[in-house]
Order: C-alpha cells, then structure tokens, then sequence
C-alpha cells in the first residue's frame, strides 16, 4: 500500500470532532489515533494510515474502520467530524 509519509500526514493531525462533541477523535503525529465517545477517554485507540484524502483505521484490537477527507471534514463510518478548532 503506497501510503502517505508522515510530514503529509501532518495537515491532518489534530482532533476530529462531531457535531455534536460526542464522538472525538485525536489523530496524532506518530500515525495513532485515540477515540472518546462522551465523558469516556480512550474508548478505542490505534494507528491510522492515509491514501491521498482517504483514512484507514486498525484499533488495537484489529477492527478496522476507514474514511475519506473532504474540504476540511472526515466522513468516517456513517458520521461527519469536524476540524476542532
């Protein structure tokens, strides 16, 4: 998989938030993500890798999940998350 290096990965690190905050997810510069849902922290947590605008997720556990970049916002699994600010 030819996937993007990790200053490229850059543009995307932060915190990806939904609309209404309860699902947040920190996509750090190290290629590991970590997921809160609610009050919870750290609900899941893992690495990511990026295809051009596309995501692909691997929690620890080896589910797998992906999502695609579009004009500033992440369609991830059926939901939308927003750039944190």
């Amino acid at each position: 998989m030819d996937t993007t290096s990790p200053a490229a990965q850059h543009k995307y690190v932060g915190i990806w938030v939904t609309q209404n905050g309860f699902i947040r997810h920190e996509l750090l510069p190290n290629g590991r993500y970590d997921e809160a849902r609610g009050n919870k922290k750290s609900v899941y947590q893992g690495r990511y890798t990026l295809t051009g605008e596309h995501i692909d997720y691997v929690d620890d556990t080896g589910f797998t999940a992906d999502g695609d970049f579009r004009e500033d916002i992440l369609y991830h699994a059926g939901m939308i998350l927003y750039r944190e600010q």
